[in-house]
């Protein structure tokens, strides 16, 4: 399945991009991860959250083909 990533903040400074797409066969949000911080190295010492359709998940969710977002750490007050 076609998954399609976008980057925030420092994370996209890291991978020097905001989007881009990976195909995988199904799996979970770690296997996707595992891709991406094999083509962006920078991104394993990287703190960030991952958030599958505007929801903020953990590494073990089930991809379901849409779209995954790497986001920075944030605060707020």
């Amino acid at each position: 399945m076609e998954i399609r990533i976008r980057y925030f903040g420092m994370v996209a400074e890291k991978t020097g991009c905001n989007l881009e797409q990976f195909n995988i066969d199904n799996g979970c949000v770690t296997d996707l991860l595992a891709l991406v911080i094999d083509k962006h190295p920078k991104l394993e010492t990287t703190d960030f959250s991952v958030a599958q359709d505007k929801i903020i998940v953990d590494d073990t969710m089930k991809l379901n083909g849409k779209e995954i977002a790497l986001l920075p750490p944030f605060s707020g007050g």
